[in-house]
């Protein structure tokens, strides 16, 4: 939660400090397009960018093969970053300490948030109170103006400025006598320049700006928008009651003399006459500079920014986890396998003798030209299409037990990425899968650093040394099976199996994933740790969750026998912190996730 809320303060700020870059070219206009600029700077602080992206993933987005494009994920990943909490899309941040401190720490930043809170809304509360006290004494008047009133005009008696008190039925509230300090002309331009405020609805964009004041208010910036804001609503009315042909004289004698016998009005969203820098509005009103018409190529770059505004964090939202994937459109459309034969598994005989595993060979492996898989569940399949674990596939009750053998021919020079389309397009046409994507929330697990420190080793591993000594193992440094570097000695027992695992110059995101395919849930990187690392690990699974290759050339079941290396009695989680230095942190995530529409069970024919 507070990464976030950091990374939503930070791009709003940023947001803020392009809204003045844009009002400096607008300078010389009218103040009414710097208030609106102004205001949509503020209204940023209430829509995170997360919301935008979230409703782009709302898009409808059934797929046979996702379109991945190069040039878009790259700007995409580094604008997304830190907008929305998605694999492939989010930034994960970097956080050294432990997860008891930060949540000491967050605590104690609630509190404190929640007293500025309380604070400032008290004291609002309070004004509010005053001026609607004001507004149940006062009485109808009729007055007489220039222009047509369009709301109720009362008379109050108390010293207070002329103002509008309401937002949905606003009023013009009006000190008792005011027709006898003021002659004709000067009121007439006051009350010109009040129904200026109600057509404005300035009371409404200035509540929406005291919500943030309140929600925000420990950011200095958003009090210096405040100011903002109320100087350029002054000055647009009053280039307005110029604009109608007021002369300058009486309009600024007017103001000058509100000025000297009433009180301000105490809030911003009660629009008053007093408000913002007074010297330099007298000085604005009396030069009565006709300010620049906005231009159709002005409002034309506005309404360009604007869209590019929204369309971008839209269009992340709309990009899933794997069109986050390095691709040209023209390796994209050539991404298929040169020939693939999809056949339903024989049944698995009860004595086992089957390999259950991941699939043999491919890009980076020691037969990069033929990827074979026996026995792979659709839900496997999808997860290596999609690049994605098994939390974050759903769809029929079969997906799970329907086996097929898949015997598939790579174009040479085709990447890893490249395998992923053509793994898509094949699910497509030869089983009719059609899916789409949702971002869900998820209870996750953060992989943090123990409050002793990290045990991890930086690795000094020579891909051409040999592994360490010991049972059988599955030697990986051809990346045959998984990843290159990882030794894995399983051993069965009565309630599930112990994992001997040996990982050698692995990144973090390798763990997260063993962790996580293990427990059945989100793991989230929160080390800081960018490095790669040589670790074991000793660890307890439970039944179901046994389904481990064995070492080549070997097919002894789901299970590979690996000697006798006794009951380890750790599960993965107690293992990575007692072993690792490393622990998880409940916490709530949203997740992208891969929803299948529709599948058929039989293949079509090879």
């Amino acid at each position: 939660m507070i990464p976030g809320l950091i990374a939503h303060i930070w791009q709003s700020t940023l947001f803020a400090g392009a809204a003045w870059l844009v009002n400096r070219a607008f300078r010389k206009n009218a103040a009414r397009v710097r208030y609106a600029i102004w205001f949509i700077a503020s209204a940023k602080f209430l829509i995170p960018f997360s919301v935008l992206v979230g409703l782009g993933t709302l898009v409808p987005r059934r797929a046979v093969a996702p379109p991945v494009q190069t040039v878009w994920v790259t700007v995409a990943e580094q604008i997304g970053q830190p907008l929305i909490a998605v694999p492939g899309v989010a930034a994960q941040v970097a956080v050294t300490g432990n997860g008891a401190n930060r949540s000491y720490f967050a605590a104690i930043a609630l509190a404190l948030w929640g007293c500025g809170f309380g604070v400032i809304a008290t004291c609002w509360l309070v004004r509010w109170k005053r001026v609607r006290a004001l507004r149940m004494v006062a009485t109808l008047v009729n007055i007489a103006n220039r222009s047509e009133f369009a709301v109720p005009v009362m008379s109050a008696p108390d010293l207070v400025e002329p103002g509008i008190v309401g937002i949905l039925r606003p009023v013009l509230l009006l000190p008792d006598g005011i027709s006898e300090k003021l002659d004709h002309e000067q009121l007439d331009a006051i009350l010109t320049h009040e129904l200026c405020h109600v057509r404005r609805r300035d009371n409404l964009t200035a509540t929406i700006h005291m919500a943030v004041q309140a929600i925000f208010w420990f950011h200095p910036l958003v009090w210096w928008l405040g100011a903002r804001l109320l100087d350029e609503r002054e000055r647009a009315c009053d280039e307005e009651v110029l604009r109608l042909g007021y002369k300058p004289q009486v309009y600024a004698a007017a103001i000058l003399n509100v000025c000297k016998l009433y009180v301000e009005l105490p809030l911003a969203c009660v629009a008053g006459v007093m408000g913002a820098n007074l010297k330099r509005r007298i000085e604005a009103i009396m030069r009565n500079r006709i300010a620049l018409r906005l231009s159709f190529a002005g409002k034309l770059a506005l309404a360009a920014t604007g869209i590019a505004v929204l369309a971008v964090p839209v269009t992340l939202g709309i990009l899933d986890s794997s069109t986050m994937r390095a691709q040209s459109p023209a390796a994209r459309a050539t991404a298929q396998f040169e020939a693939a034969s999809v056949r339903p598994s024989a049944p698995i005989p009860p004595s086992g003798g089957v390999y259950i595993g991941p699939p043999r060979g491919g890009p980076g492996t020691s037969d990069p030209g033929l990827i074979t898989w026996s026995y792979a569940s659709l839900k496997a399949l999808l997860m290596a299409a999609y690049g994605m674990t098994k939390y974050q596939v759903s769809g029929p009750a079969w997906l799970d037990t329907e086996r097929y053998d898949i015997v598939a021919r790579v174009p040479s020079g085709a990447t890893k990425e490249q395998v992923m389309v053509m793994w898509q397009k094949l699910l497509a046409e030869r089983l009719g899968v059609v899916l789409h994507h949702e971002a869900k929330e998820f209870q996750v697990e953060e992989l943090v650093i123990d409050k002793g420190g990290s045990k991890l080793k930086e690795t000094d591993w020579d891909p051409a040394s040999p592994l360490p000594p010991g049972p059988p193992q599955r030697d990986n440094r051809s990346g045959d099976l998984g990843s290159p570097g990882q030794v894995l000695v399983v051993t069965p027992r009565d309630t599930g199996a112990n994992v001997h695992q040996i990982d050698k110059a692995q990144p973090i995101s390798q763990l997260t994933t063993t962790i996580g395919n293990t427990l059945g849930r989100p793991i989230l990187d929160k080390t800081g740790l960018t490095g790669k690392y040589d670790y074991t690990i000793d660890y307890a699974v439970e039944p179901g969750l046994a389904y481990v290759p064995p070492p080549p050339g070997e097919r002894l079941g789901p299970v590979t026998v690996a000697g006798n290396a006794g009951d380890f009695g750790l599960d993965i989680a107690a293992a990575v912190q007692q072993q690792l230095g490393l622990r998880l942190v409940p916490n709530k995530a949203m997740i992208d996730v891969v929803i299948i529409d529709k599948a058929e069970k039989t293949p079509t024919a090879n």
